[in-house]
């Protein structure tokens, strides 16, 4: 496992918001979720998606975007029609006729420039529009509320907006995966659900492999003959007591040219990259309190609690217990529903 694999692994569809809007133009969305990622794929037409901050970004039929949250976003077919009122997809589309999948679309019945949205399930009346369905704007969306410290690492290294244009015709794909959402067969949530994983990790992919991208240093370390084989090792085994020489044996180097190759590459050496990414790990593990603080810190690879409380305020700036605490109350706080 590399660490774009590490990265991405709890990343997964497990009901995560499906969305399919029909639009007819002028029309405008804003999607005010707070979600960290939102994957966002015209399976008809086109349109625009327009950021808080920063330029708009056209996105055509044929191609994926992702837009980097937690802050509101509009798609639009025109950056000049930009709506103020928001529309927050349902927070669960996996049972057809759903009460938030009615409120979604009464909400969105009243935006300015929404002739007509549909989330969920496909309606027969919007089928029956005939030609005039054939000139509407079908939109995929799928968000993610993605608050792990290892996707987090991942999720940094990206602009606020990115599109990814496909290199293939992939129109039966845009055409399966249409149909899998106005149907209602059995197990198709699992099936949408994993079909935005492999979207999602092909699309960041292609993004990094751009020109225009900016990846993070290790991205392009995986693939070096001297920091890869170390890169891959570390993430194999973090827990292991790893030492500069055993990892550059591993690329068949000295320490020496081990150091000097994986600092360019990936901004730190190859010591300091462990400790860090052991303390990245950690912070997740500290979010399960089934884990004690001593058996957090032998999972990624301390004798003790207190050699390994050290290395994490060292580098997060508070205790793991205090960390803890401070986890266990922010998700308290988001379990709290507001009084209707």
């Amino acid at each position: 496992m590399d660490v774009f694999d590490e990265l991405l692994r709890g990343v997964r569809g497990k009901g995560a918001v499906f969305g399919r809007s029909v639009l007819w133009p002028p029309w405008s969305l804003r999607f005010t979720d707070g979600a960290y990622l939102t994957l966002c794929i015209p399976l008809r037409g086109a349109g625009w998606i327009v950021p808080e901050t920063g330029d708009a970004r056209h996105v055509a039929l044929g191609e994926a975007a992702i837009v980097r949250g937690p802050a509101p976003f509009s798609f639009t077919d025109d950056p000049a029609n930009v709506t103020a009122t928001a529309v927050t997809p349902p927070a669960d589309t996996t049972t057809a006729g759903a009460t938030a999948a009615g409120d979604a679309t009464a909400a969105a019945a009243g935006a300015s420039g929404v002739r007509e949205v549909r989330w969920g399930e496909d309606t027969p009346d919007a089928v029956d529009r005939g030609r005039e369905f054939d000139c509407a704007t079908v939109l995929l969306a799928a968000a993610y509320d993605v608050r792990e410290e290892l996707p987090q690492r991942l999720l940094r290294a990206l602009p606020p907006v990115l599109v990814v244009p496909d290199e293939q015709d992939c129109s039966p794909m845009r055409d399966y995966l249409e149909a899998q959402i106005g149907g209602g067969r059995p197990g198709h949530q699992i099936v949408l659900d994993r079909l935005l994983d492999w979207l999602l990790v092909c699309t960041l992919r292609d993004w990094f492999d751009r020109p225009e991208a900016e990846p993070p240093g290790w991205y392009g370390a995986l693939g070096d003959a001297v920091a890869g084989p170390a890169l891959r090792a570390m993430h194999e085994d973090p827990a292991h007591p790893w030492t500069t020489a055993e990892l550059a044996s591993r690329a068949g180097v000295s320490r020496t040219t081990l150091a000097k190759r994986f600092t360019e590459l990936v901004g730190n050496g190859p010591v300091a990259y462990l400790t860090e990414w052991r303390m990245t790990l950690a912070a997740d593990l500290l979010t399960r309190p089934e884990l004690t603080v001593a058996a957090v810190a032998r999972r990624v690879g301390y004798a003790d609690a207190f050699g390994f409380s050290a290395a994490f305020k060292r580098l997060r700036g508070e205790s793991p217990s205090a960390y803890r605490r401070a986890a266990a109350a922010t998700q308290a706080a988001e379990r709290v529903v507001p009084a209707s």
